[in-house]
Order: C-alpha cells, then sequence, then structure tokens
C-alpha cells in the first residue's frame, strides 16, 4: 500500500503527475538536511524538521505550484502571495519546461534565511 504521500503524486493526471514528481524529487535534493512529511493534508518539504516548502495544484489556475513557506523573505517577481502573509508561491506550467533555474534562485534564497534563521 501507497503512503500518503506517494499516493498523492500517483494520483494526479498527466502532465502535472511528471511535473510534481519532478519538484519531489528535485527539492529533495537541494540540501541534505531536506526530508518529506505529509502535513495538513498536503505533501511538505522540511529542512531539519522545519516546514520549508510544499507542493500543491492551484484549482483557479489549473496549475502546480510549490508553495514557500518563508516566501515573504524571498525576492522574486514571480510569486504570488494571494493574501497570504507569510507564504507565497510559484506556479509551474506543466506544459511546458520546468524552471530550474527560477526554482533553484527562489529555494536557494528561502534556504539561506532558514539556515541563518537556525545558525
Amino acid at each position: 500500500m501507497l503512503s500518503p504521500l506517494d499516493n498523492y503524486f500517483q494520483n494526479q493526471e498527466e502532465p502535472v503527475k511528471s511535473c510534481m514528481q519532478f519538484l519531489r524529487m528535485h527539492i529533495l535534493k537541494l540540501d541534505e538536511n531536506m526530508s518529506e512529511a505529509w502535513k495538513y493534508g498536503m505533501p511538505f518539504f522540511c529542512y531539519k524538521g522545519k516546514m520549508f516548502c510544499y507542493i500543491w495544484f492551484h484549482k483557479k489556475y489549473q496549475q502546480p505550484y510549490i508553495g514557500i513557506v518563508a516566501g515573504s523573505k524571498v525576492d522574486d517577481k514571480d510569486l504570488l502571495n494571494e493574501k497570504r502573509s507569510r507564504m507565497k508561491i510559484l506556479l509551474i506550467d506543466a506544459n511546458k519546461d520546468i524552471p530550474v533555474k527560477k526554482i533553484n534562485d527562489i529555494l536557494k534564497q528561502a534556504l539561506a534565511f532558514y539556515k541563518s534563521e537556525m545558525g
């Protein structure tokens, strides 16, 4: 039987499924202290146990996205805050090439903030 995490990714429709599975592996490879957890009914990625980001599907835009927990600490014009105080999201068009450089830039900014906060 699949874990809730694996089940979530497995049950997406293509091309969203492949896009999300790539993002999942990419985020986990970002840092050796990154792990994944099922929280609030969503796939979360944690840095040293602290919630870092999550992957979800935006119903309004019909696109997968990465939700950055400390998004307010990251400066990028493509991040949307959608009335959230802390979090920002990065929409990913599953029908186009995944913007790996943009994702890396954003995640590395967020990671730098976590590292400075945690010492």
